[in-house]
Formats: structure tokens, sequence, C-alpha cells
């Protein structure tokens, strides 16, 4: 009998996105923060709250920085910025965000550090690794991007080849104090969060500060081709988006720009985590409504 044709019964009608997310098996990254990661972006705050912080965040912004262009002085002690933003983590973020927002300080350390150990390049290795909500005070923002002028500066001339051996040596990740025992007023999702603490950012830093911090993410391609040619592995050039350096144009959305730079960055240190002989474990997958 001729009739429309009917879907397989062992196919699945309405497969979960956020399954496939958790289950490509592309992503190199530990499965357990996969599962950080998307529990993070499943937030209410995400989907509701998110969309509108970021226009408002990008306007507030973009006034702060032409007023300032008339009254050129540091608005706010950085040290003022820091209490805010560590009060702000404290009481307004999910301890998840938080958690990842740590974890970031500490990756980008260990970028840093394995390519001043696998070059010539005259300079000790960085020592910013917070371990606690409380490490990311004391102009800790400041000092990470700091970190990537130093070292792309101290490598102009040296050559970059792959070492005979490659230093693997501190590519862990502690403990992180995401202060988890706080009771907080809002679980924010850590897209807000960033769209929220760049306006005392902004106020903080003078024009020329904030435009420095801001380009330091279109490194990320150069941080990426350097690993390439020091590893000798094409994969960390699989990560690149074009971002080139020479761009300079800071008219940008600074806190979805971070968000993927801290991913561009979880990726490389999972792959050197992987080329050091180390593995991440898949767990057994998990369900998702």
């Amino acid at each position: 009998m001729a009739g429309r044709p009917t879907m397989p019964e062992f196919v699945r009608s309405d497969p979960s996105m956020w399954e496939a997310i958790y289950s490509d098996p592309s992503v190199p990254l530990d499965r357990s923060l996969v599962r950080l990661i998307i529990d993070d972006q499943r937030r209410l705050s995400r989907r509701w709250l998110y969309p509108i912080v970021r226009v408002f965040s990008r306007v507030l912004v973009a006034l702060i920085s032409i007023v300032k262009r008339v009254l050129p002085f540091r608005w706010m002690p950085l040290r003022t910025m820091d209490f805010l933003c560590v009060w702000f983590l404290r009481h307004f973020v999910s301890p998840d965000a938080v958690e990842l927002l740590i974890r970031h300080f500490v990756v980008e350390t260990n970028l840093v550090n394995f390519i001043i150990r696998n070059t010539s390049v005259p300079m000790e290795p960085v020592t910013l690794r917070p371990e606690t909500l409380a490490g990311l005070g004391d102009s800790a923002v400041v000092e990470h991007d700091v970190n990537v002028y130093d070292v792309l500066i101290a490598l102009d001339g040296v050559p970059l080849t792959a070492p005979a051996a490659l230093d693997f040596t501190q590519l862990d990740i502690p403990w992180l104090d995401a202060e988890r025992h706080q009771r907080r007023f809002l679980r924010l999702d850590i897209q807000t969060a960033l769209c929220f603490m760049n306006i005392p950012f902004s106020m903080a830093l003078t024009l020329e500060e904030y435009r420095r911090a801001v380009h330091s993410i279109r490194f990320d391609d150069s941080f990426m081709e350097i690993l390439a040619l020091v590893c000798d592995d094409d994969t960390f050039r699989h990560w690149k988006l074009g971002g080139l350096s020479l761009w300079m144009d800071s008219n940008v959305d600074v806190p979805r720009m971070v968000y993927r730079h801290a991913l561009v960055c979880e990726y490389a240190h999972a792959r050197l985590v992987k080329l050091a002989g180390g593995a991440y474990p898949r767990e057994t997958p998990a369900a998702f409504d």
C-alpha cells in the first residue's frame, strides 16, 4: 500500500542541543568542565537577562568612553574597581561562573608560562595563578592583560621553533575556591556578569589602558600561531578566528570577545595537556532536559 514514508522508529525526532554539545567528540575539554559551561549557559539569566544587559552595558561603556575624552582622568581607583568586582561576584554571580572566571586566570598563565619555558624569551615565568575569589583582586585583571603584552614584546627576535623536548611544567589546575558556601542574592551566568563588570572596568581605566586591555584579546590568534610553531602542531591553528593584531578597533562587544577568548584558552590548554601525555576522561553521558 503506497503512502507517505514514515520515520524509522529508532530515529529521534527531538534531539537535545545540549546533549549534542556535551557529546561532541571534537571538543577537547574535560567532560566535567563541559558540563560546568553548559550549566552556566542554561541559566535563566543567560536567556532572559543577558540580551538586555549586553546592549545596556555596551551603550553605557560607549558613553563613558566619549565623556572620558573630554575628562581624561581616572574616574575610579583600581583598588575600588577590584573591590566592586569581587563583591559583585561574591553576591550576584553563580559559583559555577565564578569558578570558570578564576580558572581562566590560571589557564592563561599556564599558556604564557609554557611559551616562556619553551622558547629563549628573556623573562621569568609569571606568577598570576589565583585559587580563590579574593585572588581576583589586587589588580589581577590588569596584570592578566599586561602578562600577554610582556611576553609578546619579549619574543621580538626570538626564533619560534620546536625545541628538542617540550617542557610541560605547570599545566595543572589547582582546586579553586568559588565560595560556594556564600549566600547569593542572584546567580548570574558568566556572560551577563561580564557585561556588568565591564562598566566599572571602563570607568577605572584610562582610555589608553582600556584600549590596551580590549586589544589584548586580539592576540589570541598570535598565541595560537606561536603554540603551533613551538609544538609543531597545526591543531592550535584550528582555533584562530582571523583577529589580526594589526586591526586596532576597540569598538567591539567586549564581554562577548572575552567569553570566546576564555574558550580558546581552554581548548589550547587541553591540547597541551594531551601532548604532555594526559587525557581528559569521558564521563558517562549526562541527561539534559
